[in-house]
């Protein structure tokens, strides 16, 4: 008997928010943690006030976000799970922002109170914009240092005005800075001890990742066509560069080279070709970025590895490649490659957007900072805390480039780390997520939410035309979606976060549940090892990585209720089905604590020890 029970799953530990917060795998996947379903009901609604202030609670820059965002949500949304494309959760959240109307009285304001610390951010870009966000109503004085002579970081320079609006930019900053936040520009740091001098309680270097990567190739500094990427975009971005050779080739295969290579047709390129080294599943751009370069007649080469840039007379030419050919194992990884020629491409510019590399050559090696052998800073990757107490970082500052929702996470976390450590308190002690669940019951066949299965396919986002979008660098090519797409697209969501709640004392073994699933995700059988488990289900149960619910002994015969998550589309036919309500549908709530919570709770310890 030990070494039976010893075999056997335990009762799945439902109490814990990550595992009901894994089934909301939308919600999951974002960095930070936006409520997609809730955002998503609001709008299907016509409450875009509301859902865009439930975006901003997390993601900070919804309008922002709901254009340029890297949708980490969207593939792992559950709509995959019943038909190929998933909810279009980004461009809804652009709905809301556009749709939002007057938010006058229902946004931050300054504080009434002054708490008599100074924080100062390095770099105006999501990062620090997030951490004045969170800490400038606790009273702080935030002071963000910005190199450039206007602010948003990466937001403003390396993306362009056709994907990026300056005043939808513009406005999602200004709310921040209205309440009373300090902005510096053409304020470089060029000194971090300079800095420290004059007094400021805590630092936040929100810097980014400012050093493109160079390509060093005979040939690379013997012409003036050959550009950085960033630095080409930001040169755009600012008016000091206003055309580009008819003929173009962009190195790199990221969603910076995505940017370049459309940024060049709207300065008069003719021909603009992308060349890649490896196969386009090797790809780091979004498949959105490169439908949309592709739209445009951008040219994508896979398989070229670049060998040299080719010169007559002092001007460039050209580009020399390898053509190559890879060999894969059964999992898709390169095992092998052979040279098989060589080629040339004809060119008038090449940029090359290859990656970034953090840079921090102001900050000085005695400061009490650690780095590691690539020169990057050692930072905590929970608390984003240096090894030096009052400096935090966030950001592609802290662990190299990644994106604009993860930076707005970064700075979520690092605004918590920076008050506590202000306040006195551990720095390494925060808040845990809580989680409420709420039943939708209403009676024996209503809900409180809508439950049917809307077979619409994802909506297409409406285009400028070829022909108008080149007129200008500044026209948006996205039109966002109609009223009619909207309304079909929120229907589209499977309220993940509304919840398939299992009593085991309550199950009777029917089977009335499993007769009406309509994935055969559930499966009443006796209990053993998962991976014994996982065979013996109505559906085998193969995706590791999604959990199985295992409830505990049913009063009948012993055996247990599964629940492959996997498969679970939350349709809630088991609830309805259900004679003894051993299922029922229950709305999943998480709260994700942000500075202010650690204020409460700061202050509830303050009461308790006085």
């Amino acid at each position: 008997m030990p070494a039976e029970a010893a075999t056997t799953v335990k009762p799945t530990d439902t109490s814990h928010p990550d595992y009901y917060h894994r089934v909301v795998d939308c919600q999951w996947a974002c960095p930070a943690h936006t409520d997609v379903p809730e955002y998503i009901r609001l709008i299907s609604q016509g409450r875009f006030g509301d859902a865009y202030l439930l975006n901003r609670e997390s993601n900070v820059f919804p309008g922002v976000l709901g254009r340029v965002c890297d949708r980490p949500c969207e593939p792992a949304c559950r709509r995959s799970r019943v038909e190929e494309k998933p909810v279009a959760i980004c461009r809804l959240k652009r709905v809301a922002a556009d749709l939002k109307g007057d938010l006058t009285g229902r946004m931050p304001t300054a504080p009434a109170h002054e708490n008599g610390k100074r924080i100062a951010c390095i770099g105006a870009g999501p990062a620090s914009l997030t951490v004045a966000n969170d800490l400038r109503p606790l009273g702080y004085a935030i002071t963000i240092y910005e190199a450039l002579r206007k602010s948003g970081g990466l937001m403003r320079s390396n993306i362009p005005a056709f994907r990026l609006p300056g005043e939808v930019l513009d406005e999602e900053i200004d709310a921040i800075l209205d309440t009373g936040v300090e902005l510096r520009l053409g304020a470089p740091v060029d000194s971090l001890a300079g800095l420290l001098e004059e007094g400021y309680d805590a630092v936040f270097i929100g810097s980014g990742a400012p050093r493109g990567k160079n390509l060093e190739l005979p040939g690379r500094y013997d012409s003036d066509r050959i550009h950085i990427g960033i630095d080409w975009l930001q040169s755009v971005a600012f008016d000091h560069t206003s055309t580009i050779g008819e003929r173009v080739l962009i190195i790199g295969v990221g969603n910076t080279a995505m940017d370049c290579c459309r940024t060049s047709l709207r300065l008069g390129a003719k021909s603009v070709k992308v060349m890649a080294r490896k196969p386009r599943s090797f790809f780091k751009a979004s498949d959105w970025e490169l439908e949309d370069a592709e739209e445009e007649n951008v040219e994508i080469i896979v398989n070229h590895s670049p060998k040299a840039f080719v010169l007559e007379e002092g001007r460039l030419t050209g580009m020399l490649f390898d053509e190559m050919e890879y060999e894969f194992d059964d999992g898709g990884r390169i095992t092998g490659s052979r040279k098989l020629g060589e080629k040339f491409f004809p060119c008038d510019d090449v940029v090359l957007a290859i990656g970034q590399e953090n840079a921090f050559p102001w900050i000085e090696r005695d400061l009490g900072l650690e780095f590691d052998e690539w020169e990057v800073p050692i930072v905590d990757r929970t608390t984003h805390q240096s090894t030096r107490d009052n400096v935090f970082f966030g950001g592609d500052a802290a662990f190299g480039p990644l994106n604009i929702i993860w930076a707005v996470e970064h700075g979520h976390q690092a605004a918590i780390s920076i008050h506590r450590y202000c306040q006195g308190e551990n720095v390494g002690e925060r808040l845990p997520p809580t989680m409420n669940l709420a039943s939708r019951k209403m009676g024996i066949h209503e809900w409180s939410y809508h439950n049917d299965y809307n077979p619409a396919e994802r909506r297409l986002m409406p285009h400028v035309s070829l022909r108008e979008r080149f007129a200008r660098l500044d026209i948006e090519v996205e039109l966002g979606f109609t009223v009619d797409q909207t309304v079909a697209e929120v229907q589209r969501c499977l309220n993940c976060d509304v919840q398939t709640v299992f009593t085991d004392r309550l199950c009777i073994e029917c089977d009335a549940c499993i007769d009406i699933c309509p994935t055969d995700c559930l499966t009443i059988t006796a209990n053993g090892d998962e991976a014994d488990l996982r065979t013996r289900l109505k559906a085998p149960a193969d995706n590791l990585d999604q959990a199985l619910f295992v409830s505990g002994p049913l009063k009948q015969t012993g055996r247990v209720m599964v629940k492959d998550e996997n498969l679970c589309v939350h349709c809630g036919l088991c609830a309805e089905r259900c004679p003894t309500a051993a299922w029922d549908m229950q709305k999943s709530n998480f709260s994700f604590p942000k500075a202010t919570d650690e204020e409460a709770a700061c202050q509830s310890r303050r009461r308790r020890s006085a």
